[in-house]
């Protein structure tokens, strides 16, 4: 089995109470950047998916030459092999440019069984990046997944987290699956772990190397460049205040304007 973990890496979350006001003002905020604490569980899931059923586990992200870090540290934990996609092109991406740069990669990593990620990210909270992964790939999206109970004869059976409770279900291969942390608990990286992922050499993708056009990545096609376009016309409006002698005459007259202008 194929098993492709899909992971990002974030500001350290137990270092934010550190960052003062004025490096938020001036945006220059140093912190530690760690493995998203929400792909410690994809990471995990991936691990003991091939110790289960067999097969290989690779982990990929998106980002700067700094971005092995977060690899590194997948390494550590037992992953046996790493890719960073990276390209000045890539800078900017919103979710859906993510996924197109992730889905692609997957792609050329060759067939795939399932893609694991995390619920979200620490920094964008969105939780967008899974679903575009399944739209790109064609494959079947399981969210807020807590349960993988099976993988077999071209089928995966999970248990998800509803807001009224848990379900069961079976869907087709390949899965995209987004989990939660109640799925396992993520595992330290060892001595050993640490020592093999600091002499890992870590290939590096660009966009030359994958099948994707530079328009549909990055910051220019970023949703939110397009926002002004979206909005809808600005309304005007009017206020009348309608006072009659009597309350009669008040009804009367705020009646007239009513159906004036159609309201009833």
């Amino acid at each position: 089995m194929n098993i492709v973990v899909c992971v990002k890496q974030t500001p350290d979350t137990a270092e934010l109470p550190k960052i003062s006001v004025a490096e938020v003002t001036s945006g220059d905020i140093k912190t530690t950047l760690v493995l998203n604490p929400w792909d410690e569980f994809a990471v995990e899931e991936g691990l003991q998916l091939q110790d289960r059923f067999g097969g290989d586990v690779t982990v990929v992200t998106v980002g700067e030459e700094k971005a092995t870090e977060a690899l590194k540290d997948a390494i550590a934990r037992g992953v046996q092999s790493a890719v960073l996609l990276s390209d000045p092109a890539f800078a900017g991406s919103d979710a859906w440019g993510t996924a197109t740069i992730l889905a692609a990669a997957i792609k050329k990593n060759g067939p795939v069984d399932v893609v694991l990620a995390g619920k979200q990210s620490v920094d964008g909270n969105s939780g967008l990046v899974a679903p575009g992964l399944a739209r790109k790939l064609g494959a079947t999206l399981l969210t807020n997944v807590t349960k993988i109970v099976d993988v077999a004869g071209g089928k995966i059976t999970v248990e998800r987290q509803l807001e009224e409770g848990r379900e069961t279900l079976t869907a087709s291969l390949p899965a995209v699956v987004s989990v939660s942390k109640e799925i396992n608990d993520p595992r330290y990286p060892t001595f050993m772990g640490i020592r093999k992922a600091s002499k890992a050499q870590i290939p590096v993708w660009s966009l030359a190397d994958l099948d994707v056009s530079a328009g549909s990545v990055g910051q220019t096609a970023a949703l939110a460049q397009w926002t002004d376009l979206r909005k809808p016309a600005a309304r005007s409006s009017q206020v009348v205040l309608v006072k009659e002698a009597t309350v009669e005459a008040t009804a009367a007259k705020l009646a007239d304007l009513l159906m004036a202008e159609k309201v009833i």
